[in-house]
């Protein structure tokens, strides 16, 4: 489960003064985006992210990712990558970087919610080797005031045994 990443990008601690190129991103991908609070309240409670860095581009954030630490798990609160720098390996890299923060935190588990419009990341989770385990229904706004149901995906972290309670 490995990505080729150029080697231009690297991927680094999501500090504030990333907030407002990550704040650029959601807001242009999204049509119900984080807001740049959202970031700053998600570092401020030490919740894992990073971005990641085109140095070739000036230092020019390409994408990112939020996490938050549980109990023998990890959930995936936000994974995003520039529509331009798509179908590069980026996204499959980053999680591959979340899954190492599992092991490194013995996290047996990684979860996440995706729209269950959103069927290229579906698909990209499946290829990775999430499994579809639930639906939180009316869990995302949604145009006109409705909310659409997420899709709750799990993998059980290759390597890391889960704890008998």
């Amino acid at each position: 489960m490995s990505a080729q990443w150029r080697e231009s990008t690297s991927l680094q601690p999501m500090t504030a003064a990333h907030a407002d190129a990550v704040s650029a991103i959601e807001n242009s991908v999204y049509p119900f985006p984080w807001t740049r609070g959202n970031f700053i309240d998600s570092l401020a409670s030490g919740y894992p992210a990073r971005v990641l860095v085109d140095e070739g581009d000036g230092q020019r954030v390409i994408g990112y990712f939020v996490a938050m630490y549980g109990v023998d798990e990890m959930h995936l609160l936000n994974i995003t990558v520039v529509p331009q720098a798509e179908h590069q390996g980026h996204g499959r890299g980053m999680l591959d970087a979340v899954v190492s923060m599992c092991r490194e935190r013995r996290a047996a588990r990684l979860w996440l919610e995706v729209r269950q419009s959103n069927l290229r990341a579906r698909a990209l989770y499946r290829r990775y080797g999430f499994v579809e385990t639930g639906v939180r229904r009316g869990y995302y706004p949604a145009p006109e005031g409705r909310r659409e149901d997420a899709c709750v995906m799990t993998l059980d972290v290759p390597g890391v045994l889960r704890a008998v309670v």
